[in-house]
C-alpha cells in the first residue's frame, strides 16, 4: 500500500467521522431548540449554583437622603460644572 492510499483511507476515515458528529449536532440542536419554560431554567440554576457552593447574597438599594444629594447638586453647579 502506499502513501496516496493510506492518505485516501484517512480522508474516508475522517469524513465518516464528520459526517456523524455532524448529525450528532443537529439532534443536539434540535433538543435545544424546544422552548424550555423560564422557571425550569430558574430551578436549574438554582440547582447548579447550590451544587457548586455559591451563597448569593440579598442586597437592598439604599437611596441617598434628600439633603445629601441637593447639597452635591448645588455644589456641582455653583462650581459650573455639568451634573451626570
Amino acid at each position: 500500500m502506499n502513501q496516496d492510499q493510506e492518505l485516501l483511507e484517512l480522508v474516508k476515515t475522517l469524513s465518516g467521522r464528520v459526517k456523524a458528529l455532524e448529525g450528532q449536532v443537529k439532534s443536539l440542536k434540535l433538543v435545544n431548540a424546544q422552548d424550555v419554560p423560564e422557571e425550569v431554567l430558574v430551578a436549574i440554576a438554582a440547582g447548579v449554583a447550590a451544587y457548586t457552593g455559591y451563597a448569593g447574597e440579598k442586597k437592598q438599594p439604599r437611596f441617598a437622603a434628600q439633603p445629601k444629594w441637593a447639597k452635591g447638586t448645588r455644589i456641582t453647579q455653583l462650581n459650573h460644572t455639568p451634573v451626570r
